[in-house]
């Protein structure tokens, strides 16, 4: 049988030969159909470099003024390519720079200080600065490793939009950080010289004088801080990202992405974003220190915590909670203790803020927790809750008391909530009437709101029609707007390019994964 195939093929390529091109028509047709012949292939293509568009390592660790200088710990890989690795010193004693350049890492082995704490009063010493240029990676070598700022000393990391600064994890440099990893090192604390009350290191001392000081819960090292100049200045943080941090550093102790304590008006925290932490987003101890363009992703526990004597404004936040795991509050405000009735009292104001809370079974019971006695004031605000969105705990959280520095209840201007059937909770000798009776005090305000927000946090139809309140006329220290939410509408992309995209928000294509580093390839 194959030879009679055989047969008839070559008697068909026979009468097939003797045609031109333009006599071969297809079947049932009249017309002409031509054939065109396969483009030529190379027989020796050049195979492809697999490792093409992988970062290469820098051949070796710039120098740095401080004597103990940068250990060369030859390189690391990673999804994203290979890098030199350079650990910085235990303790940095001499100002120093941390310069961009391509396939380099710096490293934490450890904790790691800037300066030695430099005591609660104020002196004529010239800080210890630690400048990080812009594009900078710096990566945790161990679980326990963090950065402590301290006293009299500062930290100067000034990114920008298109490169910013990433604090991050080992496993992060390795590819093996997911959407759920946390707690993979410490984080950053800035250690600062204002006000704080709730005194540990001498608990007898006036709350907000030079002997109240505190020591940052859980180190085993002493980390201290607070004092009484009010302005002063830990140095810069612009266009920073902190990613999975937040070890335990004892029972009930655990460092947040960034840890505020004592930080004074002077220091500048601007274009800054948490994400994953394994505690809260962010912690402020007692300080002065304003906050401006905020973004939290992916807490464990509350977004923002604010307590012992803070006092200061954050303008222009977004949070976002993660659906699951200990996620809590987006905000706790103060805490609950015997020592409730110390000055300074926690004063927290707040403007242009979007928060998206999922978790539908907090610990705190509420989206929002003020207690403690605590003042707040909330403008031009949109909140998204499954749960209660308020809560307030304590009677004397509705009081006022010149002698405690209590300014009086809580206010609220321009908010707009979307919350469970429950919409508010009372404890503590607080009833649910009451705080629906202080949230419907201010102007503009809207329990029942449906939100129209795109991309999670950006303002759509609804929200712009609410009418806004002028922040600055609430605190001088705020931007006038005349919108509510962090984001106003889809021209408005603050929040673009120097943070990090995960399951738990996107913030567009200019921004790269929080799962992968940035670009260190030149």
């Amino acid at each position: 049988m194959k030879v009679k195939y055989w047969l008839v093929a070559g008697a068909v390529a026979a009468a097939l030969a003797g045609c031109g091109a333009d006599e071969i028509s297809s079947a049932g047709s009249t017309g002409n159909v031509t054939i065109n012949n396969p483009p030529a292939t190379n027989p020796d293509p050049t195979p492809t470099d697999p490792n093409a568009g992988l970062v290469e390592p820098a051949g070796g660790c710039p120098t740095i003024p401080d004597p103990q200088g940068l250990r060369d710990d030859g390189t690391i890989t990673g999804p994203t390519g290979t890098y030199r690795v350079c650990t910085l010193p235990a303790r940095l004693n001499v100002s120093s720079t941390l310069v961009r350049r391509a396939g380099l890492l710096y490293a934490l082995d450890g904790r790691v200080d800037v300066g030695t704490d430099r005591g609660a009063a104020p002196t004529t010493d010239t800080p210890i600065v630690l400048t990080i240029e812009e594009g900078v990676v710096v990566f945790a070598k161990t679980g326990t490793s963090w950065l402590a700022v301290n006293r009299g000393n500062r930290i100067n990391a000034v990114g920008t939009a298109t490169r910013p600064i990433v604090f991050t994890s080992r496993d992060n440099v390795l590819g093996l950080s997911n959407d759920d990893s946390q707690g993979q090192w410490g984080g950053v604390v800035l250690l600062g010289r204002a006000p704080v009350t709730d005194c540990t290191v001498a608990p007898a001392a006036p709350p907000g004088t030079v002997s109240c000081e505190r020591q940052t819960e859980g180190s085993v090292d002493p980390a201290y801080f607070g004092g009484a100049t009010p302005d002063d200045n830990s140095g810069s943080l612009k266009y920073v990202q902190i990613r999975y941090s937040g070890y335990v550093l004892s029972a009930n102790s655990e460092l947040q992405s960034l840890t505020l304590s004592g930080v004074g008006s002077a220091t500048t925290i601007d274009y800054f974003q948490s994400h994953n932490s394994s505690d809260d987003g962010f912690e402020n101890f007692g300080g002065r220190a304003g906050m401006r363009h905020v973004v939290v992703t992916g807490a464990d526990d509350d977004n923002i915590d604010l307590d012992t004597g803070y006092k200061g404004t954050l303008q222009y936040v977004i949070a976002v909670q993660k659906t699951s795991g200990n996620a809590d509050s987006i905000i706790e405000l103060d805490s609950a203790n015997t020592l409730e009735d110390q000055s300074p009292r926690t004063n927290m104001k707040i403007a242009n803020f979007t928060f998206v809370h999922r978790n539908p079974a907090t610990g705190n019971n509420a989206a929002m927790l003020f207690r403690g006695k605590a003042d707040a004031t909330l403008v031009n605000g949109v909140v998204v809750s499954p749960m209660a969105c308020l809560r307030l705990n304590g009677s004397n959280i509705l009081t006022a008391d010149a002698a405690t520095d209590k300014v009086g209840p809580p206010v609220f201007q321009s908010v707009v909530m979307q919350c469970a059937a429950t919409q508010f909770v009372g404890s503590g000798g607080v009833t649910a009437d009451q705080v629906a009776t202080t949230f419907n005090a201010g102007a503009n305000n809207n329990a029942s709101f449906t939100a129209t927000l795109t991309n999670t946090f950006v303002n759509g139809a609804n929200e712009t029609a609410v009418v806004a309140t002028d922040p600055k006329t609430l605190d001088a220290a705020f931007d006038t707007t005349t919108y509510v939410g962090a984001v106003k509408d889809a021209s408005d992309t603050w929040y673009a390019g120097w943070t990090c995209n995960s399951v738990t928000a996107n913030f567009g294509t200019t921004s790269t994964a929080c799962t992968s580093l940035p670009s260190l390839a030149d």
